[in-house]
């Protein structure tokens, strides 16, 4: 039933492409204008700094622990709960050419100033030190890493599919990533290493979803004598609905309950990765198709070639 339900579906997607194509040009000037003007706040992983996470005997405020750290000398300190209210994490940007042996003696500052502070036990259980070259370096390797990976991907699908279909896939791919890093910048979320695994998982989840829809596409162009490049674009998505939602929907079904049960840790992890699916999912239906119809793409373009001599065989 739910089966014949979708078969049946014939909802105007590129119908709708123009006023789609204002909402994604909308929200990639936002997230350009935000990343020029704010950039994204980069955590300790591409800053450098030192993290360090301590464990209290009972609950604790943030702000007794902020306190503690400005009466200690630490007053631009970051804290902030890690799972339970009696863990808390603390991140201290990098202050000079300090190294990692300073960065232990600043942790046992802030050991000092918190227990001194605290009513009763104090532990430290995690110390963390990232020197500035480091975070250069991560910095400079995680946007060579997604450049490599758009450029593999513009190879792959255009060995392929038709060059088109290629730039296309591309298109959505940048679309993807500016707006899910936009969201990231506009709203100073801690922009670290596991986001930006997250960020290149997306780049794979929604090229996956792109090529889906793009081979139903080829198909049908091949398949479907009468119609025009929009209408056959338009039935293959509608065949191709009921397997772009079930996976959307199992997927963010997972990433919620990391999102809300996951703890601290992986909080913009998950983020990232919910607003990359949402995205992912909206731009294989309108971003990466319009693409293709605004390259002017046709079905003499993806008819099979005819071999020489084809159909001599059959002569008698």
């Amino acid at each position: 039933m739910q089966k014949q339900l979708f078969t049946d579906l014939k909802i105007d997607f590129m119908g709708r492409r123009r006023q789609a194509m204002l909402l994604s040009g909308a929200l990639i000037l936002i997230s350009i204008v935000s990343l020029a003007l704010r950039g994204l706040n980069f955590g300790l992983d591409f800053t450098g700094g030192t993290l360090i996470e301590v464990g209290y005997e009972k609950p604790v405020e943030l702000q007794t622990v902020r306190g503690a750290l400005k009466s200690g000398g630490l007053p631009d300190a970051t804290v902030q709960n890690f799972g339970t209210s009696r863990d808390v994490l603390i991140r201290i940007a990098p202050e000079g050419g300090k190294n990692e042996a300073a960065g232990a003696e600043l942790s046992d500052r802030v050991f000092r100033s918190l227990s001194a502070a605290a009513d009763g036990k104090v532990e430290l259980r995690r110390v963390e030190f990232v020197g500035p070259q480091v975070g250069e370096e991560l910095t400079e390797d995680g946007g060579l890493a997604m450049l490599y990976a758009i450029i593999g991907i513009l190879v792959y699908v255009a060995l392929r599919f038709e060059y088109r279909f290629a730039v296309g896939s591309v298109i959505a791919l940048v679309h993807d990533v500016i707006i899910t890093v936009g969201v990231f910048s506009l709203f100073q979320i801690p922009f670290d290493l596991p986001v930006l695994a997250a960020v290149l998982a997306v780049i794979g989840y929604s090229l996956n979803d792109t090529i889906v829809v793009f081979d139903r596409i080829r198909e049908n162009f091949r398949k479907i004598r009468k119609g025009d490049a929009v209408s056959i674009i338009n039935t293959s998505l509608n065949e191709t609905l009921s397997r772009t939602l079930v996976t959307s929907f199992t997927t963010l079904l997972v990433l919620l309950a990391l999102f809300v049960f996951g703890g601290e840790i992986i909080h913009s992890f998950a983020l990232a990765l919910i607003l990359g699916v949402v995205v992912g999912t909206y731009s294989s239906i309108y971003v990466a198709s319009t693409s293709v119809i605004l390259m002017g793409v046709s079905k003499a373009d993806l008819a099979p070639a005819k071999k020489e001599g084809e159909g001599l065989d059959a002569i008698p």
